[in-house]
């Protein structure tokens, strides 16, 4: 049992890891569709054509036709400006019908490789369930294929269409670009420029979200472990942190949100205002009145709207389509050198910066390679994303059978250490195994028989004596309860309270009267791996060297974290934890070679106890 370093950690999900992963199947996807690009280029040239005649017949309407009091003239341009907008409605009816040619294969695409997906996890870990399949199969293929459609038209419509303002402003006068050129060319970089650190905002507010949903229904679900447990004011402190975190991206969010808005007004506002201003220096290098009118038109009616809806589709669309198609391109689950399976990336707890690492200690050969009662491999473990590791990569395996005592400093990870094993916290990095399966997070539902916690707050609820004692035993004969009671040295409490089958109420009880009902509840289980969680703290020494007795007799594997240090000398072997490296042996052994342990139990004897 020691503590030791990490595997490599895998480089953590943004914005250039999506890129990196997306990209190369995205361009032979579209290579592979050369003619429905083509297809779709030529119905755009032809919306460009449209985009520069409207423009272009606005200004000969008035030039030559109003202005030079040829009526029939103008009307004719008008006419063509017409026409030109008319002709648009089978310009984006052929624009969707390629647009088709994209969209579903890509959906065809996803579906299958949610399926495959979907498959590679059921054969990685057999029984568990890919939760996500639906899902994916559903609401995120839809998502995808909206958004990469929206993207695909908001882009070729704002290409095309400033490729036909630009020419008509061009050919009406070469000084209109002049003015009109700068503020747009600066607005659109500065949104790009933005493009970034707005997404890797969005991915962060997301993901602080995402953990702080999860925590809200793994608190409200477990409402009842959390107070048995005692855990209430460290998972409100665990709300409070992603709170806390969820308000700090949303404000970076907000910051970035209000660059962008002034991009968007940079280029879509600016340019007519300088238009305007403008009037006076254009007209004196001799742009004509529809010039300037036909540049209005090709300001409001086209170039600003196809700019507007470029920057808000990206903004919204485009890191949309980034995220979800992150879940379809991170590596399937592969397995590990022992034939766990594990994710072939490993990023930080809800993708926010993990804590340092720090230095590896050398790992001390395993006692045994028989399957072990509990196995931690290279297990790290804290409460807040930022905040120091409570365990460190911990190496641990407890024998089956084997009688454990875990001993050191307050606040030190022995509650966590305990928790990790019965699966209700869940470890940064690393690997927790009961009987050789691995824990889950919340704890798999097949270990349940084969564990029971007891914490240091007894959890004891209304009912008859028989309904807690056998709450995780109710088939339990009444010769077995007793038997229970016994050992536990709990028969003169059972016989006070007028028998297994009287009536009790929790607030009739002391806290160490609390706890032998509770003891002698786990003795009666069948768990063959029992966690006391100091869950001795009120009793007497007698009382608890009698419990701690009882339950090491019982078929399986005791783990108790010490309250009093006479426990670890009635453990086979002890775990000291000091925060930097993990110490463990034989009570003998490790008076040699544990100053630490020597500390404890010094203080323990000179305060008797």
């Amino acid at each position: 049992m020691t503590a030791t370093g990490r595997g490599p950690t895998a480089e953590p999900r943004s914005e250039s890891g999506t890129l990196r992963r997306v990209g190369p199947p995205a361009r032979r996807f579209l290579a592979a569709r050369r003619t429905v690009l083509a297809r779709l280029a030529a119905w755009s040239l032809v919306e460009s054509a449209q985009t520069f005649l409207v423009g272009y017949g606005v200004a000969q309407a008035v030039d030559r036709g109003f202005l030079a009091g040829d009526t029939r003239t103008g009307l004719g341009w008008l006419g063509v400006a017409a026409l030109a907008v008319v002709l648009g409605a089978p310009v984006i009816r052929g624009v969707f019908a390629e647009l088709a040619g994209l969209t579903e294969p890509l959906r065809d695409r996803l579906v299958r490789r949610a399926v495959d997906q979907s498959m590679a996890r059921a054969l990685a870990r057999p029984g568990d369930g890919d939760r996500a399949a639906v899902s994916r199969l559903t609401n995120q293929v839809e998502i995808v294929r909206d958004s990469f459609a929206g993207l695909v038209l908001t882009l070729r419509s704002f290409v095309f269409t400033a490729a036909g303002a630009l020419a008509g402003l061009f050919s009406l006068d070469p000084a209109l670009l002049v003015v009109v050129l700068p503020p747009l060319a600066g607005g659109l970089t500065l949104f790009l420029l933005t493009l970034r650190p707005m997404a890797a905002a969005q991915r962060r507010a997301l993901n602080a979200d995402e953990a702080l949903g999860d925590h809200a229904t793994r608190a409200r679900g477990g409402l009842r472990d959390i107070t048995a447990c005692g855990t209430q004011a460290e998972t409100a402190r665990s709300g409070a942190r992603l709170i806390a975190d969820a308000a700090a991206t949303s404000r970076v969010l907000a910051r970035w949100a209000a660059v962008r808005t002034l991009a968007l007004g940079v280029a879509g506002q600016l340019p007519v205002l300088l238009l305007l201003v403008a009037v006076p220096w254009l007209r004196g290098r001799g742009v004509t009145t529809g010039a300037l009118l036909g540049a209005f038109t090709y300001l409001a009616q086209a170039l600003l709207p196809a700019l507007h809806t470029l920057m808000t589709a990206i903004g919204a669309a485009g890191t949309r389509l980034l995220v979800v198609l992150d879940r379809f391109t991170v590596p399937e689950a592969r397995p590990s050198p022992d034939g766990a399976a594990q994710p072939a990336a490993l990023p930080g707890r809800a993708g926010l910066p993990r804590p340092p690492v720090r230095s590896p200690l050398p790992r001390i050969p395993a006692p045994s390679q028989r399957v072990p009662a509990v196995e931690l491999r290279a297990v790290t473990v804290g409460y807040g994303a930022r905040a120091e590791p409570v365990l460190d990569a911990l190496d641990l395996r407890v024998e089956e059978g084997e009688h454990l005592a875990v001993v050191g400093p307050s606040g030190i990870g022995k509650s966590t250490l305990a928790r990790l094993i019965a699966g209700t916290c869940a470890p940064w990095s690393g690997v927790v195994r009961v009987t050789g399966r691995t824990v889950a997070g919340r704890g798999a539902a097949e270990l349940a028989a084969l564990r029971v916690l007891v914490p240091q707050q007894a959890y004891v609820f209304t009912g008859t004596v028989r309904d807690n004692l056998a709450y995780l035993r109710p088939d339990a004969a009444t010769s077995d309860i007793e038997a229970a009671v016994r050992d536990l040295g709990a028969a003169p409490l059972v016989e006070r309270l007028g028998g297994i089958d009287a009536p009790l109420r929790p607030d009739d009880l002391s806290q160490g009267e609390r706890q032998l009902i509770v003891l002698a509840r786990a003795h009666l289980s069948t768990a063959r791996l029992l966690l006391l969680d100091e869950a001795t703290c009120h009793l007497d020494a007698a009382s608890e060297a009698r419990a701690e007795e009882a339950l090491a007799r019982r078929p399986g594997t005791l783990l108790v974290v010490a309250h009093r240090m006479s426990s670890a000398v009635r453990a086979d072997r002890i775990l000291v934890l000091d925060g930097v490296r993990a110490a463990h042996g034989t009570h003998r052994e490790l008076l040699e070679r544990s100053s630490l342990y020597r500390d404890l139990m010094g203080h323990w004897s000179r305060t008797g106890g």
